[in-house]
């Protein structure tokens, strides 16, 4: 593993993003913006299923229009994720908050999983009016929950790990 990592940070890219003065800042503010993008949006598809904002709007109302939105920022912050990492990619694996935040990715993305092909399917019975049931409102907090783990994480990360 420690090779692949090496070679990762030997590499144009990861070399580039290292030794650049202004690559990582710009990079890393990308990064945020998309996060706050992700986290933001997931936000408010989390809040309507709790019953907290949005309750004029039906859920799969709400899903379909910030759907892309969420693809879009979740695309850019990966790639910048990835540009950051081949800066120093053996600091950032061996970092724990680095791997926390990436198990709570993943743990994100599994909650959106079961969400979307468990939960969701019975929708049609309380998309609009009836009460949400508790199997939707336990994925939205618990979705929040991991989003928040998953910001701490990131700064975390920039506490503990110089970019020079």
């Amino acid at each position: 593993m420690n090779d692949l990592l090496e070679a990762i940070g030997a590499s144009s890219i990861g070399s580039f993003m290292a030794a650049s003065p202004l690559a990582f800042p710009w990079v890393e503010t990308v990064h945020v913006v998309a996060m706050a993008t992700v986290v933001g949006v997931i936000a408010v598809v989390d809040l309507r299923l709790i019953g907290v904002a949005s309750t004029s709007y039906s859920i799969s109302r709400l899903t379909k229009a910030l759907l892309p939105l969420t693809w879009s920022g979740f695309a850019l912050a990966l790639v910048t994720g990835l540009l950051l990492f081949s800066s120093q990619p053996v600091t950032y694996f061996n970092n724990f908050a680095f791997r926390m935040k990436m198990v709570l990715l993943v743990a994100a993305g599994l909650n959106m999983v079961v969400f979307h092909l468990v939960t969701m399917r019975g929708i049609a019975l309380w998309d609009r009016d009836a009460p949400v049931p508790g199997a939707a409102r336990a994925a939205g907090l618990l979705s929040i929950a991991i989003w928040v783990l998953i910001v701490i994480c990131g700064r975390w990360i920039g506490f503990t790990t110089s970019p020079f």
